[in-house]
């Protein structure tokens, strides 16, 4: 999130879209609630269902799964036809004014650079801006060069109209400009507007884009940076933020460093060479200290090894052959090229797309170990219905972990505040934390090493592992926490900040952003629990826990004043530039720099926000454009192209995508609030499987007549990846809706069950396509066919 939880009670309209926030995140809709009631915000939701979000709603509007992007394109046509846009934001802060090289092109669906045999955009060098003497972006800041952003962007977005929005996404016309007229009232600079979504969004061929067009339209409503404002993801659980922070995707190590690709990136010197530079005074290009950050990790990993010499051990850094994405894990596994895997807290029987062919790639497997509170649906795989456990060679082992409450140490919120927990009980028997389990495998590790040798030894050998303190027998988050934080190599001080970070080896630190927050003996931040609010009132609580980068609650807040440091919105103010000196929020960028001397999106090389993705900032698109899902009921109105050109489609499972003729409804996927994720923990809860006992679906009451399905009725769905039973629960909340000329029902489903556990039932992921986001490889779980029918 680029602001908080209880920031989302500044705003004066919240857009909820591919979240239902009400259910699913309960305490981030308490503040909305707030909001609504002490500001009169108006909220707007908008959902394929009628959900307990879209209940409390001002406005709310349907729409069929896998079309956010053209409704959303659809709104940043309407801000631009009708210069609802807050204009001096747009062009001090955006790229707006910046001229593109005049050989960029977009024609029926495809940008410049396609290669349709690599189905990729492996030339990218007409998005790029044209370049003065100077080696800066040529501006216009007239916007009437047709090269410039902002003339690219009225052609670009100007197609799509409300009649178009209205045929593709099935939302009412008159609806959808009523959306549209609401959230661009935003556009004055004392209204502000929070965008919040969830998987809803990501979980698509076009996820990233989805997410860029929340930013394109934040951006032109002057929105980032703002006290109500920016876009605030919804995580599935409490500790997902902390978790990417610290590196567990696969295309980045710890604070977001890009992960080195063993073709491009061989040496540090050639990593190095990749590191994002400016020619622009009014840009801070703050990962031009990527260097500094990088090695001071390597050698808080491998210690007196590392070494100007030895280039720090870069070479001991894993780099990638190719991109290793959820979805390709199973591939390698059904290749037999992965012969092991190690799950902790995750069950992919149920939470993988294509569930069936998770599963049968793990009984490939040499040996799988499980770390888990219970017996999950993915430790018993080999015994799931319709295997066959004498066939299956895996061995498995199943390591009893300890819950939250049993264990000690930082969880990151959504809104990036890091905060400590104490441990309340001792796990039960011979459970573990996941700190010791790991602590524990690595010196066994190591330990067979020194006795035996193997490959490449050195990383294991070498590598400064040292967690359990002197008078202790378990590792110490408290430990780990500290390296994480940072310090002085020779004199081992904690380190305050990431601005005293160095390239040589004099500083060691596990992961830059979290420099701060643990800065010296007895000095724990994260543990804090001040619980006065900073002078402006907005609900920041510096004091509380503390918060990546430098306790820095609403990022990008340089953007919340003009160019005189004066906020846009006074009556919340984030930072105020006052007698020479900043006030407020820890300012982007430190606080030497006025507001005329530096641009506010500091992790952007030119400094500010980009409507159009400049470079290789993307793989698939400088402007968002409307695709269909793989599997969709009908043609793409937009352009030729079905699905995302450069999206991400494994041969082997090819021949698995349906087509309307076969299965002729759209389903989707959701969550209850009374369980959560893949099940393992609220299935083995006796109190929530009262409350939720069995797999069910929603359908209307048009598709249950068409059927001759009842309420309670059980049920069969499916298509060509799988077939599942469950309860069909006939709802007004699920409404077919009329598409290009055509009426298109609904099939949503609860995604919660698995053959293991307390309470069993048929996995919907059984029915979810293998198919990645051209960026992040993110699956399609979100829209898909399948067809349903009454059981005997």
């Amino acid at each position: 999130m680029t602001n908080h939880w209880i920031d989302i009670k500044n705003a004066d309209v919240i857009f909820i879209i591919g979240s239902n926030a009400a259910e699913n995140h309960p305490i981030s809709f308490r503040w909305v609630l707030k909001a609504m009631e002490d500001r009169g915000a108006k909220l707007i939701v908008i959902d394929p269902r009628y959900t307990k979000s879209a209940s409390l709603a001002s406005l709310y509007a349907p729409i069929r799964p896998g079309t956010d992007i053209a409704f959303l394109n659809g709104i940043i046509s309407y801000a631009l036809e009708n210069s609802r846009i807050q204009k001096e934001y747009v062009l001090e802060y955006t790229n707006a004014s910046y001229l593109v090289s005049p050989d960029f092109a977009f024609n029926d669906g495809l940008f410049s650079g396609y290669d349709p045999g690599k189905r990729n955009y492996g030339d990218r060098k007409t998005w790029a801006y044209q370049a003065d003497a100077n080696k800066l972006p040529k501006r216009d800041k007239s916007l009437k060069d047709p090269n410039c952003v902002y003339q690219l962007m009225k052609k670009h977005y100007g197609r799509y109209t409300p009649e178009k929005v209205e045929a593709i996404t099935g939302c009412p016309k008159n609806v959808f400009i009523k959306v549209a007229d609401l959230f661009t009232s935003t556009c004055k600079p004392d209204q502000v507007a929070t965008i919040m979504y969830a998987m809803g969004i990501t979980q698509h061929t076009v996820g990233t884009q989805n997410v860029r067009a929340l930013a394109i339209l934040q951006l032109l409503m002057g929105n980032m940076g703002l006290a109500g404002g920016g876009i605030n993801a919804l995580r599935g659980e409490s500790n997902v933020q902390g978790s990417t922070d610290h590196g567990l995707l696969f295309h980045i190590i710890p604070g977001y460093l890009p992960a080195p690709s063993a073709k491009d990136h061989p040496t540090l010197e050639a990593y190095n060479k990749t590191t994002p530079q400016t020619a622009d005074p009014m840009s801070i290009n703050w990962w031009s200290n990527r260097t500094k950050y990088l090695v001071s990790m390597l050698k808080a990993w491998f210690g007196d090894a590392a070494t100007t010499k030895n280039d720090f051990c870069y070479n001991w850094l894993p780099k990638f052959g190719k991109p290793s994405p959820f979805i390709l894990l199973f591939e390698d596994m059904l290749k037999g090229v992965i012969k092991g895997a190690f799950y902790m807290g995750t069950n992919p029987v149920v939470g993988s797309p294509n569930a069936n062919r998770a599963a049968q790639a793990m009984e490939k497997l040499d040996w799988l170990v499980a770390a888990d509170l219970w017996e999950t649906d993915s430790s018993i795989f080999w015994k799931r219905p319709g295997a066959n456990p004498k066939a299956i060679k895996t061995e498995v082992f199943l390591l009893p972990a300890a819950a939250s409450m049993e264990k000690e140490g930082s969880i990151s919120n959504s809104g990036r505040w890091a905060q400590w927990r104490y441990k309340a009980v001792n796990p039960p028997g011979k459970a573990k934390s996941d700190l010791d389990i790991i602590d524990l495998v690595f010196k066994e590790v190591r330990s067979l090493y020194n006795k035996e040798g193997g490959k490449l030894p050195d990383p294991i050998l070498k590598a400064n592992w040292s967690y359990i303190p002197e008078d202790g027998h378990e590792a110490s988050p408290h430990l780990v926490a500290k390296e994480i934080n940072g310090y002085t190599w020779q004199t081992k001080d904690q380190m305050g900040t990431f601005m005293d970070l160095k390239d040589d080896g004099s500083t060691a630190c596990g992961n830059w952003i979290y420099c701060g927050s643990y800065p010296g003996p007895g000095k724990n931040l994260m543990a804090r629990r001040g619980a006065d609010d900073a002078p402006n009132n907005i609900g920041m609580f510096p004091e509380w826990a503390w918060c990546w980068p430098l306790n820095r609650r609403i990022i990008y807040n340089r953007a919340a004043v003009n160019r005189m440091g004066e906020p846009w919105a006074p009556d919340r103010w984030v930072v105020k530039w006052t007698g020479g000196t900043w006030k407020g929020d820890i300012v982007d960028g430190g606080p030497k720099f006025g507001p005329d001397q530096k641009n506010p999106f500091i992790m952007n090389n030119e400094g500010v926000g980009r409507l159009f993705a400049v470079g290789k900032a993307l793989t698939d698109g400088p402007f968002t454009e409307h695709y269909e899902p793989m599997e969709t009921p009908t043609r793409n109105i937009m352009n030729s192209q079905k699905v995302n050109p450069a999206s991400v489609i494994i041969n082997e499972v090819a021949g698995q995508f349906g087509n309307v003729g076969q299965y002729p409804y759209v389903a989707t996927s959701y969550r209850v609030v009374e369980h959560w994720q893949a099940g393992a923990m609220t299935r083995n809860l006796t109190w929530l499987t009262e409350l939720v006992p069995d797999m069910f679906c929603e359908i209307s009451p048009t598709l249950a007549a068409a059927k001759g399905i009842k309420n309670g009725d059980r049920v069969a769905i499916y298509n060509a990846r799988g077939r599942i039973k469950a309860y069909a629960l006939v709802t007004e909340r699920v409404q077919p809706l009329k598409v290009n000329g055509r009426m298109v029902e609904l099939v949503g489903m609860i995604w919660h069950f698995g053959p293991g556990c307390a309470a069993t039932g048929d996995a919907c992921n059984q029915l979810t396509p293998s198919i990645g986001d051209a960026n992040t490889m993110i699956p399609e779980f979100k829209a898909f066919l399948v067809d349903i029918r009454k059981e005997a």
